[in-house]
């Protein structure tokens, strides 16, 4: 049986297309790409709630998580007409275009570019002056354990 080397999923009134759709992408669990895309289909209200309307920063695992990822803060070239950038400007003077997800279609399209993790700024695209949040962002690394990520969410939450 051939593999499909493309497939189209439905999102928000659009087609978006997606490249290898059974590459593996969590291999301990063989998760693909396709399930990847039906997930964020499935959680896109939430997802949207928190970095929709934003612009992000593309956490990017081109083959797969365990292998070398990467950050990418400025959107191809290659994007669909229809998906929203914003621009923003760094304090070194230099300028990155961002996505700017707004519905289930932009989601879908990350999935296409094995984004795995969303990463939006504090700032709505519409006032990128003016931040509306803060977020505390805990991410387990080498040397810091759980336990201790628990700790400071208890002291955040406190404090809050």
């Amino acid at each position: 049986m051939v593999k499909p080397e493309r497939e189209t999923f439905e999102a928000a009134g659009r087609e978006v297309s997606i490249s290898s759709p059974d590459k593996v992408l969590f291999p301990e669990s063989g998760i693909t790409k396709r399930d990847l895309v039906k997930y964020y289909l499935s959680v896109a209200d939430g997802a949207l709630r928190g970095a929709g309307g934003r612009p992000n920063v593309m956490v990017r695992y081109p083959n797969g998580v365990g292998e070398e990822f990467f950050y990418q803060k400025r959107v191809p070239n290659t994007r669909p007409d229809w998906m929203e950038v914003v621009r923003l400007r760094f304090p070194s003077g230099r300028t990155a275009e961002e996505l700017v997800p707004r519905d289930a279609a932009a989601l879908v399209w990350m999935s296409n570019m094995a984004c795995l993790e969303l990463h939006p700024h504090p700032v709505r695209a519409e006032d990128l002056d003016h931040p509306d949040e803060l977020r505390v962002d805990l991410d387990p690394v080498p040397g810091v354990q759980w336990p201790q990520l628990q700790q400071v969410a208890e002291v955040a939450h406190a404090t809050l």
